[in-house]
């Protein structure tokens, strides 16, 4: 009996240590699958915040609560089966439509620059006016956000997908429902702290010190800068992504030369001083310029089709 209690032991030790191991695999996949999402991921927060603008400030964080649950019933309702469907069925073709995820993001990056370019400001959000009551208006407001939301989780999980396409379904279905949750836990809190940074500065700001007064008016006047900080770290993120993704994926459909040049270069970089940052920022920086030009030529094409 003390045998067999301790052979017993023994193997919920060792399922304890291979249960340990695969979900030590599975955080570390989702954390490197989440990094290569990171263009998507800023995109995300930049453009949220403006779906709570013309709204009362006890609104916003009741919006943006009802924004996250609308993108994790895209996640985990709609994108991730979808994706484990394609991944056992036809996994071929993960790497073309990662390629037009990453096309449509240069194009939707190259269509920001050139919009700032021109001095053109779009909005995403819905027209205020034409509501009957604030509900409406709300509503109206969060569905166009679960709507754009759906796209950008969808490149984010399709470009997760791509980073464990090769392991066993569950912990594909794992590392994309910890990618999913983790990405939309950090994008909302996010997104939450940005759209109450001016209630906070302006609460600071009636406090009876001098130094609290200041800081909280630097952070009300700081918040249209943040804005627009966010708005350029985004778009960039986005044209360095995409171009990333197409340079990839060119790659393992057989034509290697742009990834490799790219490549190459990024190599020379080592030899310079902080070799890692420069490297990187080369190869971040190439792919950028790869994503503005694709996207400028879909971007032109797409509206002389539209005229």
């Amino acid at each position: 009996m003390p045998g067999g209690l301790v052979a017993l032991l023994d193997d919920v030790a060792g399922l304890t240590k291979l249960a340990a191991a695969s979900l030590d695999d599975v955080g570390a996949a989702a954390g490197k699958a989440g990094t290569k999402a990171i263009g998507v991921v800023v995109d995300d927060a930049a453009v949220t915040p403006r779906y709570v603008t013309g709204l009362t400030p006890e609104r916003e964080l009741p919006i943006i609560a009802k924004i996250a649950l609308g993108s994790v019933r895209n996640k985990l309702l709609i994108l991730l089966p979808a994706a484990l469907l394609l991944s056992a069925f036809a996994d071929w073709a993960i790497t073309p439509l990662l390629m037009l995820g990453g096309a449509f993001l240069c194009f939707e990056g190259a269509e920001k620059v050139l919009g700032a370019l021109k001095g053109e400001h779009h909005e995403a959000t819905p027209v205020d006016e034409g509501f009957a009551d604030a509900a409406a208006l709300e509503k109206a407001k969060i569905g166009d956000a679960v709507r754009t939301d759906l796209i950008l989780s969808a490149e984010i999980m399709a470009i997760a997908l791509s980073d464990v396409a090769e392991s066993p379904i569950l912990t594909q279905a794992l590392v994309l429902a910890v990618v999913g949750l983790g990405i939309t836990i950090g994008v909302y809190g996010v997104v939450g702290l940005i759209v109450k940074l001016d209630d906070i500065g302006l609460h600071l700001a009636q406090r009876p010190s001098a130094g609290v007064r200041a800081l909280g008016r630097g952070m009300v006047k700081s918040m249209p800068v943040i804005m627009q900080v966010l708005a350029v770290v985004g778009t960039a993120a986005m044209l360095w992504v995409g171009g990333g993704i197409l340079l990839h994926g060119a790659e393992v459909l057989g034509f290697a030369a742009p990834a490799h040049f790219v490549h190459h270069l990024a190599e020379a970089g080592h030899h310079l001083p902080l070799g890692g940052v420069v490297s990187w920022a080369i190869g971040a920086l190439l792919s950028g310029v790869l994503g503005v030009a694709i996207g400028a030529v879909i971007a032109t094409a797409l509206h002389k089709i539209r005229h």
